[in-house]
C-alpha cells in the first residue's frame, strides 16, 4: 500500500513502539505488528491490533501508572 503520509514510501509489514499520552499517564507498547512505510516509517495498525494496544494501555492507567513500557501482547 502507497504511504497516506509521504505518498512516496510503500508498507510492509514490520514492529513499532506506540506512544500513547493520557492526562500525566505515559504509556509506551513495544513490538507492536504494524505496516510500516519504507520511507518515513509512518505506522498503520490493524483494527484488532489498535484495539489490543488501547486495551493494554487502559490496563495500565487503571492501575494508576504515571509511566510504563509493556510487550504487545495478541
Amino acid at each position: 500500500m502507497k504511504c497516506a503520509i509521504c505518498k512516496q514510501g510503500e508498507t510492509a509489514p514490520g514492529r513499532v513502539n506506540v506512544s500513547l499520552e493520557r492526562g500525566n499517564r505515559f504509556v509506551v507498547v513495544r513490538d507492536v505488528p504494524a505496516d510500516v512505510c519504507s520511507d518515513c516509517l509512518e505506522y498503520y495498525l490493524a483494527e484488532d491490533v489498535a484495539a489490543r494496544v488501547y486495551e493494554q494501555a487502559e490496563d495500565a492507567v487503571a492501575r494508576s501508572t504515571e509511566v510504563e513500557i509493556v510487550r504487545y501482547a495478541a
